[in-house]
């Protein structure tokens, strides 16, 4: 079959001179261990994330706590707070006048492996 490219321009459906490559680049097989871990760990996290959240959404008391020490900078007393809690993560705490984060981390084998990181908003 050929096509046309105007007049008295015709080219052939294909170029026999030219190579066609029927093989697929090989990729090596695919290990997923490690993201399955990753993924473990990462439920932990957002079950930790949980417990706090349904405290800070319930608790008035709690909440006040968390503000209040926040107020004064007190960042042992809010990270207490949240240990309190019950959670078994590590959770930094970062706030300033119009919110509070909570990144969550955890680690396989000693190297970093998950972040989670929340923001909620107090003002």
């Amino acid at each position: 079959m050929y096509y046309v490219n105007g007049p008295g321009h015709y080219y052939p459906h294909h170029y026999p001179h030219m190579p066609y490559w029927s093989a697929r680049p090989q990729y090596p097989t695919v290990d997923t261990s490690l993201l399955n871990q990753s993924a473990n760990e990462t439920k932990k996290l957002m079950n930790d994330a949980n417990t706090i959240i349904d405290k800070l959404a319930e608790s008035q008391q709690f909440s006040t706590e968390v503000m209040q020490a926040a107020q004064r900078s007190d960042h042992e007393k809010v990270k207490s707070l949240m240990h309190a809690t019950g959670i078994a993560s590590d959770v930094e705490t970062q706030f300033n006048p119009d919110g509070l984060r909570l990144i969550f981390k955890s680690q396989i084998d000693g190297k970093d492996c998950c972040i989670l990181r929340i923001a909620l908003r107090w003002r």
